[in-house]
């Protein structure tokens, strides 16, 4: 045992939280140093280094486990996991089946939920959400007001600040999957598949010609988009 359960509480929507304490020292925190708030032993592993800091709380189903840190006023809650590396912090949350993962950080006033994965290095701060089934990976930046939802995959060393950074393309002539073009770095990522649009489009012949033809559309399709874009936005400077 790491930690145990205090006599201290406090209520979150219904539930009975309880303040945390350290009895066996372990990384940088002390035997006797207060943690945060957990519902119950479930929510935090006493195995590895994992810690739940400062008014940062845990409940539900969440699990925090690995060497993962969750502090500030952070919030972890539903059947979210952060696990790894990983930190949440500031006043950020984490909650639905969300995982958060590797040693990507979510800080800030952003959100994670639903089925969405950020890991790897990724950073989600500001006031930025990452939803649906959406994934956020890589050396990826989502900040600002951004809103990453969906199916996006937004990765490598992608920067979102806005809704109008990333488009999210459908194959509805073979796999049914979504695939997405990041205007930062101009990289596409389809499933297994990342890179420029001519590696995609070279990639896709390769295939069959039917998806040749209909991946080079999309390709010509979204650079069709950015042109529209670049031009109107000279014309009112």
């Amino acid at each position: 045992m790491k930690y145990k359960l205090t006599d201290e509480t406090k209520e979150f929507f219904g539930r009975t939280l309880h303040r945390i304490v350290c009895v066996t020292a372990f990384a940088n925190v002390a035997s006797g140093e207060l943690g945060g708030w957990i519902e119950n032993e479930k929510n935090l592993d006493q195995c590895g280094n994992a810690w739940v800091y400062g008014d940062a709380l845990v409940c539900g189903d969440a699990w925090v486990y690995g060497d993962a840190r969750v502090c500030g006023d952070a919030r972890v809650c539903g059947n979210a996991q952060v696990c790894g590396d990983a930190q949440v912090c500031g006043d950020a949350l984490v909650c639905g089946n969300a995982q958060v993962y590797g040693d990507a950080r979510v800080c800030g006033y952003a959100w994670v939920y639903g089925y969405a994965q950020v890991c790897g290095d990724a950073l989600v701060c500001g006031n930025a959400q990452v939803c649906g089934d959406a994934r956020v990976y890589g050396n990826a930046l989502v900040c600002g007001d951004a809103r990453v939802c969906g199916y996006a995959r937004v990765c490598g060393d992608a920067m979102v600040y806005g809704d109008a950074d990333y488009i999210v393309l459908k194959n509805n002539w073979s796999s049914g999957r979504y695939f997405t073009y990041t205007l930062s770095n101009k990289m596409w990522k389809v499933g297994c598949f990342f890179g420029t649009g001519e590696e995609l489009i070279k990639k896709a012949y390769e295939d069959s010609e039917l998806s040749g033809k209909c991946y080079e559309a999309s390709v010509k399709y979204v650079e069709e988009l950015i042109r529209i874009k670049e031009g109107l936005k000279c014309k009112t400077e």
